[in-house]
């Protein structure tokens, strides 16, 4: 449920740093996650593969430029600023995070039998984190998977920014999701509004703007993702969105 301000009658608006605070550090590392927590962000936005060990990293592209690619390579291969899920989560302590897990169809290293979905539920679970996560991932089925694995975990279906998510409601409602991550500049008040009304949230994905900002708190999406942390606080205490 989306918690109200006090003597509001709108729900309260969050803010997630995008990849961590990384307009002042390396983008998802511990210290922008670090840096978004001292900022007063509510949560963190992050990126999860896995090794070709079977260790869950924090990185958002597949490759790791002079390195290689991700999915193959060890753990023990990859730079020191390339956190484990386990370090990141530590980092995030407090805070409200949004598990993206990066498994895209199109890519070499795809797994659709829900065997990395279910790695990341299952680490999540042994930090006891699974509470104040949400897992997302633009792939459908991965999704589902998580969904299947674990009946309460919040999970959100992250939507292309090419595609009208108004459709997305309805699907995200039949396969138990809790909440669609819409591109911004394609949400619109009767998007919120059908959401909601169906018990979904929507966070909404990567709002630099100011004039952004204000339109999407006022519609009262539930979460604001952002490069912009600062930027997005001092609008939605201007607007009375925040406790």
């Amino acid at each position: 449920m989306r918690p109200l301000g006090p003597c509001q009658n709108r729900p309260v608006t969050e803010v997630f740093a995008h990849r961590g605070l990384h307009r002042v550090e390396r983008e998802n590392t511990v210290a922008a996650f670090l840096e978004a927590r001292s900022a007063g962000a509510d949560g963190v936005e992050l990126d999860v593969r896995r090794t070709v060990d079977g260790a869950l990293v924090v990185h958002h592209d597949a490759d790791i430029e002079g390195v290689g690619a991700i999915a193959a390579l060890h753990c023990r291969d990859l730079p020191a600023e390339v956190p484990a899920l386990a370090e990141a989560m530590t980092a995030c302590a407090n805070l409200r995070v949004n598990v993206e897990i990066k498994n895209d169809p199109a890519g070499p290293e795809y797994d659709g039998t829900g065997a990395l979905a279910g790695q990341v539920v299952t680490a999540l679970a042994e930090m006891d984190r699974l509470g104040d996560v949400v897992i997302s991932c633009f792939d459908l089925p991965t999704c589902e998977a998580v969904r299947r694995l674990h009946p309460t975990v919040d999970v959100g279906w992250l939507i292309d920014w090419r595609a009208d998510p108004a459709p997305t409601v309805e699907v995200a409602v039949e396969f138990g999701l809790s909440a669609i991550h819409p591109f911004f500049h394609r949400v619109d008040a009767d998007l919120v509004t059908h959401a909601h009304q169906r018990g979904l949230d929507v966070n909404v994905w990567t709002v630099n703007a100011v004039d952004q900002m204000e339109r999407l708190a006022t519609l009262g999406v539930d979460v604001i993702i952002t490069d912009e942390v600062v930027d997005a606080l001092a609008v939605l205490a201007r607007l009375g969105t925040r406790l």
